[in-house]
């Protein structure tokens, strides 16, 4: 093994590159990874890129350490809320089977915060020994509902690939912890805003937020976003909010296989073939996965159900913060269990190895009830029917209706507000310091000149008011 080159001081010359440090923290190896970007910083040779890079690593590690903070006993304790008779040897061969997710840092296991429940969600032996179960809270349109039907019906009708609209009211809010910062000092945030998709989403009005001043960015930015300022007053917590509405449409792309033809590539569909490290890379693992789902398969389309069943197998788990992650598409392909996004970048490296333009989108989903959560979903590209909707994490319906049950294959619902049509997108105006989120855009973002404010020192809220849709869009 070769040792790096010290100047007289005692200093490395030739600090480890990023990438090994990379490596370094995904193996758990903290302490040797602290000592190499300790020994990189000193440098005085780095670009403010290679510095940065270094430095998010540093800030990587914190952030493994509070999504890993439970202690075997910690993690058994949270199991035993649930199943008061546990037996070690239970909870034991939960964990040998991967069913309760954790990682050695420095040579001691440490549990993730959401492993006990993800449990229930990955064991059907585990669910059946809660004392008191509960249904999961899942969106209704997780199953067969109406409103498929009322999209998929409306369709057919009309030949319309947009139907079936829902006019709905947005709240969406922050709120940064008192004392988070010092009294005086300036928060800066970012709340997610959707841009107009003619088909998708339209008729945005702006209709108020607190701070009344604010900065919205332009229909450009793929990220976009409401930008405020606000200074931080002391023992109080500080609150950012904005409310808007807009008119979001089901979808619908009526597919006919043996009409699909493979892509001609051309400029406005590059982007979406190939390769985008750090989370879409063809690994060999991944190129020995689709050999195995799709075989000798030719046609596009039945190259994508093949792929989009494949994904849809894996059961949907709480997911790791994603800034944490070095690779998410390949997480999601070894970890036995994903959350929506991770499923929707699993699935569109699959569709692009496989000759299959695919893209990002994600925002929020909502319900006619109580029911609101984050989502992520994708467009993958058919030729000659163009952007078909995909989202793997509803996956196919249980209705025993075919076309019903392949709803999310080629149709939306109208329950879902787009905030991106791209993930790792800079923000107009620009951040400053590290994102909490370096993927996604669904909560927000909020630092100070002093830094970043990680998720743990501020909350989010999310309320969705469906309004009467207007006759003009319900006859568009």
């Amino acid at each position: 093994m070769s040792c790096p080159a010290l100047s007289a001081d005692g200093i490395s010359t030739n600090p480890q590159p990023v990438a090994a440090i990379v490596q370094l923290v995904d193996d758990g190896a903290f302490s040797d990874a602290q000592r190499a970007i300790d020994n990189a910083l000193r440098s005085s040779s780095l670009s403010s890129e290679q510095r940065n890079a270094y430095e998010f690593e540093r800030e990587r590690m914190r952030r493994i350490l509070l999504d890993f903070s439970l202690t075997a006993m910690d993690a058994q304790a949270r199991v035993r809320k649930q199943i008061p008779d546990l037996k070690d040897a239970e909870f034991a061969a939960w964990d040998a089977a991967g069913l309760l997710e954790s990682r050695v840092i420095d040579g001691k296991k440490w549990y993730f915060n959401r492993a006990p429940s993800n449990l229930f969600r990955l064991s059907a032996e585990a669910r059946a020994r809660r004392a008191n179960p509960t249904p999961f809270n899942d969106s209704p349109l997780e199953q067969p509902h109406a409103h498929h039907r009322e999209v998929l019906e409306q369709a057919k009708k009309t030949g319309r690939d947009a139907v079936a609209p829902r006019r709905v009211r947005i709240t969406q809010s922050i709120s940064v912890d008192a004392d988070a910062v010092p009294a005086g000092e300036t928060l800066r945030a970012w709340i997610p805003y959707p841009r107009s998709i003619p088909g998708q989403q339209e008729n945005i009005q702006f209709i108020q937020s607190t701070p009344a001043k604010h900065q919205i960015a332009p229909e450009s930015a793929l990220q976009r976003t409401v930008y405020f300022e606000q200074a931080a007053t002391a023992k109080k917590p500080t609150q950012f909010s904005l409310t808007y509405e807009l008119t979001i449409y089901g979808q619908h792309r009526q597919i006919d296989a043996d009409k699909v033809v493979p892509v001609t590539t051309s400029a406005a569909l590059a982007p979406y073939l190939g390769e985008r490290p750090p989370h879409i890379v063809f690994t060999d693992e991944m190129r020995k996965f689709s050999r195995e789902v799709v075989g000798d398969e030719k046609n596009p389309y039945r190259i994508a159900q093949k792929l989009f069943a494949a994904v849809d197998r894996i059961p949907w788990a709480g997911a790791l913060e994603y800034s944490t992650i070095s690779n998410i598409s390949d997480y999601a392909l070894r970890a036995g269990h994903a959350d929506c996004g991770q499923q929707t970048l699993l699935l569109m490296t699959l569709l692009r190895m496989n000759g299959i333009p695919a893209r990002w989108q994600s925002g929020w989903i909502f319900s006619d009830g109580a029911y609101n959560n984050m989502h992520d979903w994708g467009w993958l590209y058919l030729a000659p029917y163009g952007w078909v909707p995909m989202d793997v994490t509803f996956g196919r319906l249980n209705s025993g209706e075919p076309a019903l049950d392949a709803f999310y294959l080629g149709s939306f619902d109208a329950y879902r507000v787009a905030f991106n049509d791209d993930y790792s997108q800079p923000f107009v105006p620009a951040k400053q310091h590290f994102r909490s989120e370096t993927v996604d855009l669904q909560r927000g973002e909020v630092e100070w000149r002093g830094g970043n404010l990680y998720f743990d020192r501020w909350d989010y809220d999310f309320e969705a008011t469906l309004l009467p849709s207007p006759q003009d869009a319900i006859l568009r």
